[in-house]
């Protein structure tokens, strides 16, 4: 008989709704995380396999490892639907416990996907590169504002050789010529730190057929096609292109009484990286596909610029998911119907 415990996890304690195999009673318990050895002795107590339940969030890594650890099965649950399916508005740790673990019992838990430990690790790896990215792009920009209130304005040429030896020769007060010093040493440290994540992520793409295979299409480079590969696969969980952008949060949200059918904007359901990033590859794209191209200049005369590139981000992500599906690459798709959704050599 398989053991169900409903956990409401947080950052330090957790709440256990689980069913003794006895004599079948609902009993409850709060165990803190910084006391291991009970959460180790609660989990081990079991003689029946164990499957544990929680909702997903951004704070269970470590836990999710640790009863991996114990052999016990984790399985994740989507939030909303948790919610939806609640008898009661009241909520508290212990009701939404039981709640996870009545849906458990009743098999109607609403599990979601779960990437593998490889794949966690590479978005990790691509999500503090972003963070450094934008951490750089502070401090470039608050390097830009000192020397505009003194008068130099550099614009893109700030840190070139150039532009350095203009900031190091224009006049500061003292104070002024220490923050720039400060600033220039951080984004020299930022710039060190991002060529290395990046080195080892060029290491990792390279041993990635999937990675090289999308990496073919015009527009998908390095993290693009790292982000699509971790995020998406394995692709064969999603039936349609349809489903895949929705997963993404590039399908748009639907408004729809009686006969009047309105569209509104895209969900923003999944990843704001992954999407940042189609976003960002649409302007190598549209230079290298004559189909892309056409498209976003129709739409951008009839829709303006920001839902033009959103539409070609959409389009791409379709189209990786294809080569995905498919294996095949982007020379062997322009010779097949992709419209169809389905990879057909043409005659």
């Amino acid at each position: 008989m398989t053991v169900y415990c409903g956990v409401d996890f947080h950052a330090r304690q957790q709440t256990i709704s689980f069913c003794d195999s006895q004599n079948g009673e609902i009993k409850s318990i709060r165990i803190f995380h910084d006391d291991l050895d009970a959460l180790r002795r609660f989990y081990t107590q079991f003689q029946s396999p164990v499957i544990v339940g929680l909702e997903a969030g951004g704070y269970s890594d470590w836990f999710e490892r640790f009863l991996e650890e114990l052999g016990i099965e984790v399985w994740f649950g989507n939030s909303t639907e948790i919610r939806r399916r609640a008898r009661s508005r009241q909520k508290n740790d212990w009701r939404d416990a039981e709640l996870v673990l009545d849906l458990l019992m009743k098999n109607e838990f609403p599990r979601i996907h779960r990437h593998s430990p490889e794949a966690r690790e590479v978005l990790a790896q691509l999500r503090y590169r972003h963070k450094l990215v934008q951490l750089r792009t502070q401090a470039t920009n608050s390097l830009h504002a000192l020397f505009i209130r003194e008068g130099l304005s550099l614009q893109s040429k700030l840190l070139t050789r150039a532009g350095r030896e203009k900031l190091l020769s224009h006049p500061l007060t003292i104070e002024q010529a220490k923050q720039r010093d400060e600033w220039l040493a951080r984004i020299d440290e930022l710039l060190e730190d991002v060529k290395r994540v990046e080195q080892e992520l060029i290491q990792i793409a390279a041993k990635d057929d999937r990675v090289r295979r999308v990496r073919t299409h015009p527009g998908i480079g390095l993290l693009t096609g790292l982000m699509l590969v971790h995020t998406l696969c394995p692709v064969s969980r999603f039936s349609n292109s349809r489903k895949v952008a929705a997963y993404v949060g590039l399908e748009p949200r639907e408004f729809t009484s009686d006969k009047k059918q309105r569209w509104g904007g895209i969900s923003k359901a999944g990843s704001p990286l992954l999407r940042f990033l189609l976003v960002e590859a649409v302007t190598h794209a549209v230079r290298g596909d004559q189909e892309l191209r056409t498209s976003y200049h129709n739409l951008l005369a009839h829709r303006g610029r920001p839902k033009a590139r959103v539409a070609i981000a959409r389009k791409l992500l379709v189209r990786a998911y294809i080569l995905l599906r498919d294996e095949i690459d982007y020379a062997t798709y322009l010779r097949t119907d992709g419209r169809s959704g389905i990879a057909r050599v043409k005659p």
